[in-house]
This record gives C-alpha cells, sequence and structure tokens, in this order.
C-alpha cells in the first residue's frame, strides 16, 4: 500500500543551520555503523536508534509525532582506505576541522520509513528517493554539517575578536625601526628591518633573543615575551615595556602572514586580539606583510604540540603491553581533543554506586520519556546515555577497525599486545556541548583543569536536581556524597569571645609544600616527599588575623583555629597539635585536590612532588576531630550591626534633583541594584503608592518598622526562580549577597535548606548561647569513620594548561587497578599505580 503522506515530506525543507544528528542517537551511542543504522527525523533532524530494546527513533515519534526518519547505514568501501586502520592518536593534531568526504570512504544505504503509516516501527516508503524534491532534502541531511562535526568546529576554531584597544590604536611613530627594535624617528623610507625579519636577524631591544619576540605596535618596541610552552626562551621584556609605558598590543614577529594574519596580545585585556588594520598599523615601521612568512608557531600551536608530548606508558616495568580490558563499566572515552579532564572525571564519577544507581534506575529512564526537550539539549538525557555507555558493556568490545591478524604493526599497535587491539570507546560529543553551553572554557577545545571541570559538573547536575525537586519529583542528588561542613572557631586574643563559622564543600583542597632536594641530569628538580596527613594538617593549622572585634571594639590579632588529626587507622594514634576548629560533618566520599603549582610567568607550573599515603590507603577520624560548637563556659562574639546600604550618590543626586524624596530615591536606586537613574526612575514610578515607601531603610534583620531592604531586583529573582528556587529563597538569597547574581546561586547551594522565610527578631539576650551551624548540614556526624582509596587522577605536563590526565580506578572485591586512558582500559600493574598514586592530582577515598 503506498504512502498517503508524500505530500507532507515534499514540503519539509532541507536543513540550514540546523544541528543535524546522523552520527549517532541522542539517547544512547548506536551510530551508522550498527545493524539498525540512526533515524534521523526529517522535522527536527534528531537522531534516534531502532534498536529491539531501547527504541529511542519510536520514543521520538511518540513524544514528538514528527511524521518521517530517514534511516542512515554505512558501510566501508571494500578498496577504500581508511585513516581509522590506524589507532586514534591520544590527541587531535589539527587546530581546524574540515568536514571530510565520508563518499570516499563509505556507502551509505539510506531509507525513508513514515511513522503517521506505521506508528509502532514506520514504515518503509521504498521509491521515496527517486523524488526529485524528497531526493533535495536527503542531500541536505547527507551534505550538512554533523552535530558533532559542527560542536568540534566551534570549540577548534577559537573566536578572537578586535577590542577597543586594538580599534582605538593610537600610534606615536610613524618613521621606521632598526633590527636592534629600538625606535628611530626618521622620514627615509629606507630601514633594513624588513631583510632583518626575513633573515632572522632582529632581536629584542634589552636581550639577544631573536625569537618570541613581541613588537609595541604604538612605538614599536621590540621586546622579548614570556617563558612559553615547550621550554621556548624569553625574559619577558615585552611586558616589562607595557608596566613601563602602558602601550597596550603587540604583535608576535614570525606569525605574521601576507594576508594579514598574526598573533596579536593586549596586555589591557590579558588576551589574544583581533586588529582588523595590522597590516596598515605594520606599515607605519616599515613592515610589509607582503614580504613576510610565517616563520614561528602561533600560541595555540605551541600548546597543541606542547600536549601531544604526553602520554602515559601501557607497557609494565618488564616491558609487557597491558592487557585491554573489556566488558560492562570498562568502556573507554575516545579523546575529542584535549578532552581527557572530561573524559578522567566521567570515569571516576561513573565508578560510584550513587551515579550508577542515579541514571540507570527507572526514573532516568521515565526522563528520557517525559523530557520536553530536545535530548541534544538535555543534561539529564546525557548523563544517563553517558551511564549507559560506560556501564552497559555493549561499546567495550574489541575495535573492529584495525586487522585482527599477525603481531605489532598488523594490528595497528607499536608491540605485542595479550589482546591484539583496543577498543574504540564512545565519543561524548554531546554532552561536552551541553555542560561546556555557556562555559568561556569548557565550551573549548582547550586544555582543562579536571578539578575545575569536577567542581563545575557537580554544581551544574546539584541545580538540575534543586529544579526537579521544585516541580515535585523524588530525586536523589548523587554529588550529596561529597558535601560535608568545617567548622572554623574564631577567638579574639583580648576578650576570648568566639565565634563559630560552619562552611560547606565538596573538595578539601591541600598546598604540598614544595622542598627541592635536587635536580636530575636534565635540570628537572627533585623534590621530598610529602605525607598527605601532613598536607591536611597544614591547610587545617592556626591562623592569625588582623581582626576588629566586634565586641571590644579593640583592633587585634584573631587566632582563627582549623584542626585535623588523622589516623591511619582508627586504631593508631597519631600526635599532632592540638587546635580547635574541626569538621563540622564529614562525607561519605572524600576528594583531596592536591596543589602542587607555583605561578610562573606564563601560565601556573606543575611540581612534581611525590605524596604518601598512610598504609592501606586508609584515613580515619575520630570523636575528637569533631566540631560539637559553642561549649559551656564560652561567650560568644555576636556580629554587629550590618551597616545600612549606601545607594550610588552620582545617580541619587540626579533623582533627587527631580524633585524626589530622597529616602524613595535610596530605596528606588537599591532595588534595582545601583544600576542607573533611569531604572531606578522605573522603579519610582512603579511603587510611588507602595505604604511603606518612606519607611526607613533598614540593615538585613533589623527589627523595627519598615522593610529591612527593599525588593531586590525582579529580573534577577525571575532568573533565580527559573533555576527552581522559590520567590522566597530568590529574595533572600541577593538581599544576602547584595543582589550580586553569581554570589547568589553559590549563597543558594551552600544552604540548601533554606526555605528563604526570614528570621523574627531575636530575643535572645548576650549571654545566651546559640550556634551558626544550620539546623540540617550536608555529610554525617558518625564517628569513628574509615575511607578507602576508591580512585585517582593523574596528570602529566608542566602545566594545567598542557600535558594529559588518566584516571585509576579499583574495581572488583579484590581491589584491582584499572588504567582509563582516553579510550584505551587496561589492567593496571601494580608498580606503576604505585608511582602514579603519589603523584596524583585528584584522591577520591569512599567510606568504609
Amino acid at each position: 500500500m503506498a504512502c498517503t503522506h508524500l505530500d507532507q515530506l515534499r514540503s519539509i525543507r532541507p536543513p540550514s543551520g540546523q544541528l543535524v544528528h546522523r552520527e549517532e542517537c541522542t539517547l544512547c551511542f548506536d551510530g551508522q555503523d550498527s545493524p539498525t543504522g540512526v533515524d534521523v527525523c526529517l522535522t527536527c533532524f534528531n537522531g534516534g536508534c531502532l534498536d529491539s530494546e531501547r527504541r529511542h527513533s519510536i520514543l521520538h515519534f511518540e513524544k514528538a509525532h514528527h511524521p518521517f526518519t530517514l534511516n542512515v547505514k554505512r558501510k566501508l568501501k571494500p578498496n577504500a582506505q581508511r585513516v581509522e586502520d590506524e589507532e586514534p592518536p591520544a590527541k587531535m593534531k589539527k587546530l581546524a576541522i574540515v568536514e571530510e568526504c565520508e563518499e570516499d570512504k563509505y556507502e551509505h544505504v539510506l531509507t525513508i520509513r513514515c511513522w503517521l503509516c506505521e506508528p509502532t516501527g514506520g514504515r518503509i516508503i521504498p521509491d521515496a528517493l527517486q523524488d526529485p524534491q524528497i531526493k533535495a532534502l536527503t542531500e541536505g541531511v547527507m551534505t550538512s554539517l554533523s552535530s558533532a562535526r559542527q560542536s568540534e568546529v566551534k570549540s577548534w576554531e577559537e573566536e578572537i575578536i578586535p577590542c577597543e584597544h586594538t580599534l582605538m590604536l593610537q600610534q606615536e611613530s610613524s618613521g621606521h625601526i632598526p633590527a636592534s627594535g629600538t625606535p628611530i624617528i626618521r622620514s627615509s623610507p629606507s630601514t633594513p628591518f624588513n631583510a632583518s625579519l626575513r633573515k632572522g636577524l632582529a632581536h629584542c631591544r634589552l636581550c639577544d633573543l631573536k625569537e618570541n619576540l613581541w613588537l609595541c605596535m604604538t612605538c614599536g618596541s621590540l621586546g622579548c615575551g614570556r617563558p612559553l610552552y615547550g621550554g621556548l626562551g624569553g625574559n619577558g621584556h615585552g611586558l616589562a615595556h607595557y608596566n613601563e609605558s602602558g602601550h597596550p598590543i603587540s604583535v608576535k614577529l614570525g606569525t605574521i602572514t601576507p594576508e594579514g594574519g598574526a598573533d596579536i596580545f593586549c596586555y589591557v585585556c590579558d588576551d589574544m586580539k583581533q586588529d582588523p588594520e595590522v597590516a596598515s598599523h605594520l606599515a607605519t615601521f616599515g613592515i610589509n606583510v607582503q614580504t613576510l612568512s610565517k616563520t614561528e608557531k602561533s600560541m595555540t600551536e605551541l600548546q597543541l604540540e606542547h600536549n601531544l608530548q604526553y602520554d602515559f606508558s601501557l607497557t609494565s616495568e618488564d616491558g609487557t603491553a597491558l592487557e585491554p580490558l573489556f566488558g560492562p563499566g570498562l568502556t573507554g572515552l575516545q579523546n575529542l581533543g584535549n578532552s581527557c579532564y572530561m573524559a578522567s572525571v566521567l570515569q571516576t564519577l561513573f565508578s560510584l554506586k550513587p551515579f550508577q544507581e542515579r541514571y540507570q534506575t527507572p526514573y532516568a529512564i521515565a526522563h528520557t520519556r517525559s523530557c520536553d526537550k530536545l535530548p541534544a539539549e538535555c543534561l539529564e538525557c546525557q548523563m544517563c546515555k553517558v551511564a549507559d555507555g560506560l556501564l552497559s558493556g555493549r561499546y567495550s568490545v574489541p575495535s573492529t577497525r584495525q586487522t585482527s591478524s599477525g603481531g605489532a604493526g598488523e594490528s595497528g599497535l607499536l608491540y605485542q599486545a595479550p589482546t591484539p587491539v583496543f577498543q574504540d570507546g564512545i565519543r561524548p560529543v554531546t554532552f561536552k556541548t551541553v555542560i561546556g553551553k555557556g562555559h568561556a572554557e569548557f565550551s573549548t577545545m582547550k586544555q582543562q583543569d579536571s578539578e575545575e571541570f569536577l567542581t563545575h559538573l557537580v554544581q551544574t547536575l546539584r541545580r538540575d536536581v534543586h529544579k526537579f525537586k521544585s516541580q515535585g519529583l523524588d530525586v536523589k542528588d548523587p554529588t550529596s556524597i561529597f558535601s560535608y561542613t568545617q567548622e572554623q572557631r574564631l577567638q579574639c586574643s583580648d576578650c576570648k569571645k568566639v565565634r563559630y563559622v560552619t562552611e560547606s564543600s565538596d573538595i578539601v583542597s591541600v598546598s604540598i609544600p614544595a622542598a627541592e632536594t635536587g635536580k636530575t641530569e636534565d635540570g628537572k628538580a627533585i623534590y621530598e616527599a610529602v605525607e598527605l596527613v601532613k598536607c591536611l594538617d597544614a591547610l587545617l593549622g592556626v591562623e592569625a588575623l588582623e581582626y576588629a572585634c566586634d565586641s571590644c571594639g579593640k583592633k587585634v590579632v584573631a587566632l582563627k583555629y582549623v584542626f585535623l588529626r588523622l589516623s591511619y587507622t582508627l586504631s593508631v594514634s597519631v600526635p599532632l597539635k592540638r587546635s580547635q576548629t574541626k569538621f563540622g560533618t564529614f562525607p561519605e566520599t572524600l576528594i583531596i585536590h592536591t596543589k602542587k603549582y607555583q605561578r610562573g610567568d606564563w601560565v601556573p607550573a606543575k611540581l612534581d612532588i611525590p605524596v604518601i599515603l598512610p598504609p592501606g590507603d586508609i584515613v580515619g577520624f575520630n570523636e575528637e576531630h569533631l566540631g560539637k560548637g559553642l561549649q559551656d563556659g564560652e561567650v560568644e562574639l555576636t556580629e554587629a550591626p550590618p551597616a545600612v546600604p549606601q545607594a550610588n550618590a552620582e545617580a541619587l543626586i540626579q533623582l533627587v534633583s527631580m524633585g524626589f524624596p530622597e529616602i524613595r530615591c535610596q530605596k528606588a536606586l537599591l532595588a534595582t541594584g545601583n544600576e542607573s537613574a533611569d531604572m531606578a526612575l522605573g522603579w519610582l514610578l512603579e511603587h510611588s503608592e507602595d505604604p511603606d515607601i518612606d519607611a526607613p531603610i533598614r540593615p538585613a534583620g533589623g527589627a523595627g518598622a519598615g522593610p529591612a531592604l527593599p525588593e531586590p531586583p525582579a529580573e534577577l529573582v525571575s532568573m533565580l526562580m527559573d533555576m527552581g528556587f522559590t520567590s522566597l529563597q530568590a529574595k533572600k538569597a541577593l538581599r544576602q549577597t547584595d543582589n550580586n547574581m553569581e554570589r547568589a546561586v553559590e549563597w543558594l547551594f551552600s544552604h540548601p535548606d533554606d526555605d528563604g522565610s526570614e528570621p523574627l527578631p531575636s530575643t535572645a539576650t548576650p549571654s545566651q548561647p546559640s550556634t551558626s551551624q544550620p539546623s540540617t548540614s550536608p555529610g554525617t556526624k558518625d564517628v569513628p569513620i574509615k575511607y578507602k582509596l576508591k580512585a585517582f587522577i593523574s596528570h602529566k605536563g608542566p602545566s594545567v594548561h598542557s600535558g594529559h590526565y588518566v584516571a585509576h580506578i579499583r574495581k572488583g572485591g579484590e581491589g584491582e587497578w584499572v588504567l582509563f586512558n582516553d579510550e584505551k582500559v587496561v589492567r593496571a600493574d601494580e608498580k606503576s599505580v604505585e608511582e602514579l598514586k603519589g603523584l596524583a592530582y585528584l584522591y577520591l577515598f569512599e567510606r568504609i
């Protein structure tokens, strides 16, 4: 029976700029190479699988009722020489992604399905592709930039734009400069500088360096840059010139091309920028870009090249290849281009039971059915997808892209291995796009800090959980296992009164002291090993603070006591100096971040300082480590009354000059965040009839008539409510943070049990004890408590901006260690585990 809906199909236009998800299903990692292929919706271009169990294409029709799909399958042409015949590189090597021509390597089998004719599986329309209009539609789908490629293109092609300093550049000299780099004002156009550039004779004006040179675009001063990736020399004389002169723009010689391309740096913006008039600006100094060629790598090229040098060995001490592993929970993640920081964090999180249960539960399945977003735009859907990909084991199989015959070389490996090939792993492209959306760093393909990404992911997941709960859904928060509180005790050294402050956190960051003991033959520093327990002691030690005491009114030195004494196990006592601030609660899962970096001239430099873990990798706490708040005999140091907030003086004068009472003008400015007189004027006109418009402004929490503070800006309240918070919570958070949106969000997440209601005026006398600890704090007060090392993330490379991350995770009852190195998943040998354990960047301990 012929399809009666072809006219509807002919009316659909080919994609124009939309994301086309033709490479894989948006809810699982089944792709074009799977037996059933990928169904691309011809209305919204979502990708769905036809697997008999998951049925994501059918699910999409049931939810969206989009009538037609294009099924895409592909297979390798017999004579194709595939790039994939080689083992995938650990890092991408190209700076821009160009869409490869799949027709040269693959042949595609395309099928049109009508879901109106057969809602349970889609009826195939055999001759649909013979119709010219339908054929044009399918060609548009197949030739458009796929969603995965489009994300990579946007991420790799870093957007460098002009700034006000390049657009408004004022040049002081119209003369030419000689090879020494010292500006000389002269009218004669004949100078040797162009020739000197071509011959590589130009050098810094203050030293003899002839590479990594930066030309001041204001006066023509030539100075060397700061030390760069890979040991490229520099003494910072270009930066010194900016500090002396304030001239903001410099261009890196050697990167200038005849087309006008060049590395332009703005010292004021502290970033790479674009100069649309770079050719004419350089001509001021006698530099003709048409005569130059690019002789040095750009900043981005230097970073990427530097990252390629770092990887972790896949052989044991005796040279034997480590055994590749396959199965559930042993799926690798392909490197998308400097995405190893993300892969190591995801592998670690999904090794934890709360994350496995959260994103593989019936709720997670129900969410994919009820979600009103496209899966490619929903973080919850993508977390479920990643969980399924990593934990199901369906994608953890030996690669079919490598030949299975013979030994090394024929298998694509450089060495003999017990198993001939690794797995392909899965490509979390859509997840990376969603979690990085709107973030200045994680939306790019640059290398990032795994600890910063972990923090960002935890906060984002927690925000979504809060939103779901506000909608009445019974959702567990898997990130709550990391939450704990730390109780700090502040005591005035004069009046002896005390104040207790409880802070919530997820990660314990400890500084690792650097004590250099020597150098290697190649000049690399060797550092003394440091015990992890002592690092924690240093973090939680006594700190002296200059402090104006609210009670006695004197400016004194107050001591902030932060205390943690650890025992290797609960049966062994370690005598350490006693202090008076302790943990308020303990987390279920303890994350320790080791800070081994020192600030360099260009980027933070990482120090390879060995860390000694306790015997058995076990850390323990007992009752003396647990804070108990204000004790008998202690007198609490009460907070000083908060000051009345101040309105913008200039805007206040403008409003008062219009004839409005000063008290109303102050309220209007405070209510609109001191943005402008115009915004405050609108608030005045809207609230002129409020009964308390002329009541005095009182500090937050103050007693008496009138409001404690004017209402926060309505638009900020609305933004917080869109995140799932109530109106009361949003308003209280904004009041507590002076209408600072970012701080308000942090306040809300650190006070998850605060319903937003304002407290009644206190009736307690100064002698009555109170506590600053919230009624419900994250974590547990159960002691004794022990933790054992579950996983650690290691980093190889000199900086957080370069290098490579891997994760080691303890699997199984016997505690076998598994190395997750992008798509390579291998059984780790004991010696390398012990070595890398001491050099780890993040440690994750589970409660036992």
